[in-house]
């Protein structure tokens, strides 16, 4: 059993219709039909959404994603019409809601990996392989790989793992030509991703993206881009493979919930306990410094 500890009540606007509440964002319709994206503080780990909350991680997230989709634009367009404010939103909504384009959701992960770590390092570790892609003996935790693969995830339900599944199962079940477009855009994006966390210091381990057509049939990104939640950031002097690297994301919130002091099964079925004020801080922290490091601006 997993999922939300405690499903929170959406907030009430008038003029739009909830749609969802996911482990991070809240989806609404407004009037016109466009989809009002907002992203709060909720932190998920195990697949668990936690009783915590880490303040400001909305915002950070959202305000990320938009500098990300500046610098991408010429190689996927996305999802983004508005940063304004629905009339009669809360004041908590500004910085972490978007006003976005409706679009027809390709239901896969596509997650690219530049180094081993993760669910690739444990599936490499039993058959060399991941996601059917053969790799090289000899690789450990945090090995940068020859070339960034593409390996996709099928998408899961809140409270479930994302499966990683083959290039194949995707051109089965997305169509041959939608696979090699996810793919070849996947792999542009993070490209240039890592050449821009590089510069600032940072290595883009992996991420993952989620992405929709529009009315003419044009892949458009949706969701988040490259944000702690989604991507591994890792500080490029500290880069020592055959060990766990420190990272800019959750790794505090993981490390606590699986140690002594939470008093937490993270393998079973009861829900984890809330976060101390020290790991909530710390945490914090490190999603405010990725933004600094990489934006190069002050987190206000």
């Amino acid at each position: 059993m997993s999922g939300f500890v405690e499903k929170p009540e959406p907030v009430q606007v008038p003029g739009l219709v909830h749609l969802h509440t996911g482990k991070v964002r809240d989806l609404y319709r407004d009037e016109d039909g466009r989809l009002v994206m907002v992203a709060s503080d909720r932190m998920s780990a195990f697949d668990w959404v936690l009783p915590t909350e880490i303040p400001d991680k909305g915002r950070v997230l959202t305000q990320l994603s938009l500098w990300w989709f500046d610098r991408l634009t010429d190689i996927v367009p996305n999802h983004v019409l508005s940063t304004e404010l629905p009339p009669g939103a809360p004041a908590d909504w500004a910085g972490r809601t978007l006003i976005c384009k409706n679009l027809d959701m390709v239901p896969v992960e596509c997650v690219a990996r530049g180094y081993l770590t993760g669910s690739g390092l444990a599936e490499y570790e039993q058959t060399r392989t991941v996601c059917g892609l053969a790799l090289p003996e000899g690789l450990v935790d945090g090995s940068e790989l020859p070339a960034p693969i593409f390996t996709p995830a099928a998408k899961a339900a809140v409270g479930e793992h994302d499966e990683n599944v083959s290039y194949e199962e995707v051109a089965r079940t997305a169509g041959a030509e939608t696979a090699a477009l996810l793919r070849r855009t996947t792999l542009d994006v993070y490209g240039r991703a890592r050449d821009i966390a590089r510069e600032r210091g940072i290595l883009l381990a992996d991420t993952k993206f989620e992405f929709g057509f529009d009315a003419d049939g044009t892949l458009v990104a949706a969701d988040e881009v490259l944000t702690p939640d989604s991507s591994r950031f890792w500080p490029a002097d500290q880069w020592e493979p055959g060990r766990a690297q420190p990272s800019f994301d959750k790794q505090f919130v993981r490390d606590w919930l699986k140690s002594p002091a939470s008093g937490w099964d993270h393998k079973g079925e009861l829900p984890p306990p809330a976060l101390p004020q020290d790991v909530v801080d710390r945490t914090r922290a490190k999603y405010v410094e990725a933004y600094e490091r990489l934006t190069g601006q002050s987190w206000t």
